[in-house]
């Protein structure tokens, strides 16, 4: 049986999204699609504007079988974790083909970068790049000699790279993109997810972009109560570089730029130099705001495998691959991998006013007939 792997965030589920499953549906025929789904904080380190509830919900609405959990800790980190992550559990459920959006298109070409990203060669003139103060994206764009710098192609890589090093049966699919993260333009009905985000910021409409059942489900982000409770953290935390992700003595940046700037945004501008991105920036303070440590993240492997739904396919597939399973299906509640869902959950509930731990913690997957 084939089984299609899906590694999504949903920030929101847009038509690009709806295409890819219809994709999947109409090349594989018969098939069991798979979703490995980011919770509530993702990785570029922003927060969802969808619940996790909402986000298995309207996957299984529009067609997929079988929805597990990527925990935060994971779904939070740069590219190469994620993915490594991701493919972790698509590899326990016997997945046998991998499909996501490529600007480039070429699966070959990606597997080709990814070959060369294991390398010692590659790690050395990487290392080299860093010390002259390039950020990671470039680095590794230069020590390969690679043209590619879109998003999805890098994290295809990524992908390819986690499928080699661990020599999982799992074959890359590609899908055409005809947009990208850094897109300006708005128009059309599939545009970028976060062409959408800026649009609902904007107090545009989505319409168009999304289906109907995304628009009534969208999480308003509290982003004062978010710049509030990070101020706090950042300002009276004296210890704030055992965090995850807090590197380089750039924790006296934090604190200094904590004092001067007004907001979130401002804060994240402040902060941005060469070295350290946008992406890198969210991402460590979301490990600030969830008390990740760096001794906790190399203790922490995925001890357990968290159902978020199925329908009657992913049910009866699912019952057929758990016998052979060595990891738990059901969360461990003494886990640092509970423990950080905890958390997550709870900064999500502030951030958002909304009730998600009833969902989080009663461990009842959603089931669509």
């Amino acid at each position: 049986m084939q089984v299609i792997g899906i590694i999504a965030e949903y920030n929101p589920f847009h038509n690009g999204h709806l295409y890819q499953i219809n994709w999947i549906q109409k090349t594989f025929s018969d098939a069991l699609i798979l979703l490995v789904l980011n919770g509530y904080f993702l990785e570029r380190g922003e927060i969802s504007t969808l619940s996790k509830e909402d986000k298995t919900k309207i996957a299984l609405q529009y067609g997929v079988d079988l929805v597990v959990e990527l925990p935060v800790i994971f779904g939070t980190q740069a590219a190469d974790v994620f993915a490594e992550q991701a493919l972790f559990i698509l590899n326990q459920f016997h997945v046998t083909h991998l499909v996501f959006g490529s600007e480039c298109n070429d699966p070959n070409l990606l597997i080709d970068c990814a070959r060369k990203q294991l390398t010692d060669d590659f790690l050395k003139q990487k290392k080299e790049y860093l010390s002259r103060g390039f950020n990671y994206p470039t680095a590794v764009s230069k020590a390969i000699s690679s043209p590619i710098q879109q998003p999805n192609d890098l994290l295809g890589i990524s992908y390819a790279k986690a499928i080699l090093k661990y020599e999982y049966p799992i074959e890359i699919c590609t899908i055409l993109r005809t947009n990208d993260y850094h897109e300006s333009n708005d128009t059309g009905s599939i545009v970028s997810a976060n062409t959408i985000r800026r649009r609902i910021k904007d107090g545009k409409s989505i319409e168009t972009m999304v289906p109907k059942e995304v628009i009534s489900k969208l999480q308003r982000i509290d982003e004062e109560k978010l710049w509030m409770l990070l101020r706090y953290r950042i300002l009276t935390d004296h210890y704030l570089n055992n965090y995850l992700m807090v590197d380089e003595g750039i924790e006296s940046r934090l604190q200094k730029m904590a004092l001067i700037a007004n907001d979130y945004q401002e804060f994240i501008t402040l902060v941005k130099t060469k070295r350290f991105t946008y992406n890198r920036i969210r991402r460590m303070t979301i490990h600030i705001l969830l008390g990740i440590t760096k001794q906790e993240n190399d203790q922490t492997t995925i001890s357990y495998l968290h159902i978020l739904g199925f329908n009657q396919k992913g049910r009866e597939y699912l019952k057929s691959v758990k016998k052979d399973m060595t990891i738990s299906l059901k969360p461990i509640v003494s886990s640092n991998l509970y423990q950080f869902e905890k958390r997550a959950t709870y900064l999500y509930e502030i951030l958002t006013n909304s009730n998600v731990h009833s969902f989080e913690f009663s461990n009842r997957p959603i089931q669509k007939d």
